[in-house]
């Protein structure tokens, strides 16, 4: 076939249509309405298939027309997006931040409280008032309107809150005191009328503030005066629970371990109407605390709860609870199914004393020395009436101590004697006195214990009364932090004569602790001997074998 014919290009323009053959000659239809390539007069096309197809859509053109336009289209989106969102967050900047708890499935209840009888039953009154009501308006009682939990940090004021969300089948809204505070002006009064209106469209309802010291502070002390944000707060809290509307059916629930610092209107009747002390546990609240934080977990049958009550005296329930978790860390750190007995033991000195330094390297002498001290400090308590029983002797390093010897109370204690006193003051000497004596030199060891004996003897004469010479009187007042034990301020109010007494009466008291430590370890020379000999092979005595240690005939004799 000649290449006459063939074609080359095709080009459609409007209503016309050209075609190109190979050899130059070109073909052009008229402008026809419809035109057709069969239509071209002397294009010859035979043998030549002719497949015409419409041209795809130009993307790239179009996008590159379109571009700017949702390029300005997506900028002004993103600032009206902007723009709404912070006019949403300026009109819900004062809102209330509390959460509310529904009690349909409640995961703490009563009985996850242990050690807080009395408070439960307290508790136990406000919940029934909330399913009951009408028994006590029938007699004309009316509910407490705030219920303050007081006492010492871990002692199970929040929990105990969270029990009442469960117990208590109404709306619980929990807050800290901390989140009503913000940097602007009136946010935190805001956030308190948004609070109760919440409440108030639930009630009957309960409110939760948790560490209400945050806000709850007396007034005039802020910068500002009166205009101090978070008086204002306070303000707010203050009209809403014992304004004029007096009629809503709201309970505030409220926790703090600082009760000395709260606003004297805060306190009064009508709104915080009672007070629920919670202490720390005594020994039979922390057995039941501990089987509660024990219950989930594998307890071998060597486990004595008796024993570990008696060996936790002072212990709140968070400290309870890290007991349980840290003995399970052992047992699992041991590769073991079950925690035991040993596991407990070891966790009671993890936290009293802190772990065991084991990297800490300490040269034989020291450890001597260490030695030395603590049986000094063991042998004294082990003499002495009025002493607690010693219960272990350790050489080992915890914490920020290179030994300890602990002593267990036999019972658990409200008062304490002078003669208690004055036999601890002689076992805090102990460990000194038997450095003196062994080494003829003294040690930076005992400084602690100088120290803690300083302070008792100083409360014997200014506070409990004990000194015979002083009379029984306190010298100072001073101001305390409740529940921590901690002075914050003294006014002197004696003059420079009986301070002197008073360092003179320090003094005496120390000294007559000192001598008595030193009379027992001259007449127990070998028993000390023998006692820092096995701290030094051993490293640790307790149970049998510190009975041994102490018992045991030295040379034939007991």
């Amino acid at each position: 076939m000649s290449q006459e014919g063939i074609i080359e290009e095709i080009v459609v323009d409007q209503e016309t249509l050209t075609v190109t053959d190979r050899e130059g000659n070109v073909y052009e239809t008229g402008k026809e309405t419809e035109v057709s390539i069969y239509d071209i007069p002397n294009l010859n096309l035979e043998g030549v298939t002719v497949d015409i197809r419409p041209a795809g859509i130009d993307w790239g053109g179009i996008l590159i027309r379109f571009l700017p336009l949702l390029l300005i289209g997506g900028l002004l989106i993103f600032f009206f997006s902007q723009a709404r969102g912070a006019q949403s967050q300026a009109m819900n900047f004062g809102r209330s931040k509390a959460r509310k708890f529904s009690a349909v499935k409640p995961s703490v209840t009563f009985s996850n409280v242990a050690g807080a009888d009395e408070a439960k039953e307290d508790m136990q009154e406000i919940v029934e008032f909330l399913s009951t009501r009408e028994k006590f308006h029938v007699l004309g009682a009316k509910v407490p309107k705030g219920v303050l939990l007081l006492g010492p940090p871990g002692t199970g004021k929040t929990l105990l809150a969270k029990a009442i969300a469960g117990e208590a089948k109404v709306p619980f809204f929990s807050i800290s005191g901390s989140e009503f505070v913000e940097m602007f002006v009136g946010v935190g009064a805001s956030r308190v009328r948004d609070l109760f209106e919440q409440a108030k469209l639930d009630a009957p309802s309960l409110i939760f503030i948790d560490e209400i010291d945050a806000i709850g502070r007396q007034r005039g002390a802020g910068v500002g005066g009166g205009h101090d944000e978070r008086e204002q707060t306070l303000n707010q809290i203050l009209v809403e629970m014992d304004g004029f509307d007096t009629s809503t059916n709201v309970i505030i629930i409220a926790a703090t371990n600082r009760p000395d610092i709260l606003d004297s209107a805060l306190l009064r009747p009508g709104r915080f109407d009672r007070r629920i002390i919670l202490d720390m546990p005594d020994i039979n609240g922390r057995k039941e605390i501990f089987k509660i934080h024990a219950s989930d977990k594998p307890l071998a049958k060597d486990v004595d709860i008796e024993a570990v009550a008696k060996q936790t005296t002072g212990f709140s329930g968070a400290d309870l609870a890290n007991l349980v978790n840290e003995a399970a860390i052992l047992a699992a750190r041991r590769d073991k199914k079950e925690i035991s007995m040993a596991e407990v033991e070891e966790s009671v000195d993890r936290v009293l004393a802190g772990p065991e330094k084991k990297s800490r390297r300490i040269s034989t002498r020291e450890k001597e020395i260490i030695a030395y001290h603590e049986a000094g400090h063991a042998l004294v308590a082990r003499m002495l009436p009025n002493s607690d029983p010693v219960h272990k002797i350790s050489v080992v390093a915890r914490g920020m101590s290179l030994g300890h010897t602990r002593q267990l109370p036999t019972e658990d204690r409200y008062i304490e004697t002078a003669s208690q006193y004055r036999d601890r003051l002689a076992t805090l000497m102990g460990g000194r006195l038997a450095e003196e004596i062994i080494f003829n030199e003294l040690s930076t060891g005992a400084s602690n214990d100088i120290k803690v004996a300083t302070n008792l003897a100083n409360k014997m004469v200014t506070q409990y009364g004990m000194s015979a010479k002083l009379g029984p009187r306190t010298f100072g007042e001073r101001q305390d932090m409740i529940f921590l034990g901690r002075e914050v301020t003294e006014n002197r109010d004696y003059g420079n004569r009986i301070a002197n007494a008073i360092d003179d009466e320090v003094n005496a008291i120390i000294g007559e602790a000192y001598e008595t430590a030193r009379r027992i370890l001259i007449a127990n020379h070998k028993r000390l001997m023998h006692i820092s000999n096995l701290l030094m092979t051993r490293e640790g005595l307790e149970g049998d074998e510190l009975d041994r240690a102490f018992n045991e005939p030295l040379n034939g004799k007991k």
